[in-house]
């Protein structure tokens, strides 16, 4: 502070013995103050007071030994508005100097929270000491259990100011990512669902567990959120992938399920498209309801006798299939598939 105001005094005499002048290298000295109130935690509103104290104090000194030597008001005024404009260019320094320091804290700190992030997904997972020692450094607190959430990358900036504060997020891979520590603790859910309302972006959560299951938890949100935005799974906002599992089975296994559908519902193939929509629903009904005519008819919203017409056509069509466990299980997945 001593080297500050030395080297303000210093300036201020040099540019009134030389207008034209330049200020020199002292901008650096302000730049410095104002990143020192940075990193000792504060904002800029102590030292902006000084600056003004300063001046004031400078020109009550100047005033007077102006007045002194006699010299003329209308010189008096340009030298206090000199004196006010030169404390504004110090305090313009110092917050450019602030402002220099908090972005590159703030990027030291995006590198270390997305140090961890990468080391908590990892696969296999990293050592206990790597990922305490990535912690401490990103001022984190290791949590018991946590989950990973996937998100657009381009809304995860605004994600993350509305998630709990002690979760960390990065984009990996073009995906956003952010681990959410003890999700399933109270209030922890309704929290994080309204952060990704709010947000306005789709997410997948994966399921919550130690530490070093992160990964497969991950790789569970990833999968899931490659699903909604495919239209796979439906989801306004948040899906959690446990919700999900079916959907995420049947679009994660696409070919399978194709092989199995090409099997399945070759007897549907000569039908016309209204047809075999239709066939295709009843279908899906009957092994819903184990072949419960009542049931199906309420399902598919038809009388009941419409409803025991297209049980006995698809008897017709696929035959014993209709009673073989293995062959329902395989037409339902082909079916939902479609579907």
């Amino acid at each position: 502070m001593r080297t500050g105001v030395s080297e303000a005094l210093r300036q201020f005499v040099e540019l009134i013995r030389s207008p034209s002048g330049e200020r020199g290298p002292g901008r650096e000295v302000y730049a410095a103050l104002g990143a020192g109130e940075l990193r000792e935690g504060r904002t800029l509103d102590a030292l902006q007071s000084a600056y003004r104290v300063g001046a004031r104090v400078a020109w009550r000194r100047l005033a007077a030994a102006a007045t002194r030597a006699g010299v003329d008001p209308e010189v008096l005024s340009l030298l206090a508005e000199s004196i006010f404009a030169y404390i504004e260019e110090l305090s313009a320094d110092s917050v450019e100097g602030y402002a220099e320091a908090r972005s590159r804290l703030e990027g030291e700190r995006r590198h270390r929270r997305r140090e961890l992030v990468s080391l908590l997904v990892r696969d296999p997972p990293a050592a206990e000491a790597d990922l305490r020692a990535a912690a401490e450094a990103a001022g984190w607190r290791v949590p018991r259990t946590a989950a990973a959430l996937a998100c657009d990358e381009e809304r995860l900036e605004r994600l993350a100011g509305r998630l709990p504060t002690d979760a960390v997020t990065a984009a990996l891979d073009g995906i956003g990512c952010a681990v959410i520590p003890d999700p399933d603790g109270p209030g922890r859910r309704a929290e994080t669902d309204r952060a990704v309302e709010r947000a306005r972006t789709r997410a997948a959560l994966g399921p919550s567990g130690p530490l070093h299951a992160l990964a497969a938890s991950w790789s569970l949100a990833r999968a899931t959120l490659r699903a909604v935005q495919a239209g796979a799974i439906e989801a306004a906002a948040m899906v959690r992938a446990e919700d999900a599992l079916t959907g995420l089975l049947l679009f994660e296994n696409g070919p399978l399920v194709e092989r199995l559908a090409a099997r399945r519902l070759a007897a549907f193939d000569a039908l016309t498209p209204k047809a075999r929509r239709r066939m295709e629903e009843t279908a899906l009904a009957y092994v819903q309801h184990q072949g419960n005519a009542a049931a199906m008819s309420r399902a598919l919203g038809l009388h009941a006798q419409t409803a025991r017409y297209r049980l006995s056509r698809l008897r017709e069509l696929l035959g014993d299939t209709l009673d073989d466990p293995d062959a329902r299980f395989e037409l339902e997945l082909a079916l939902r598939a479609r579907r």
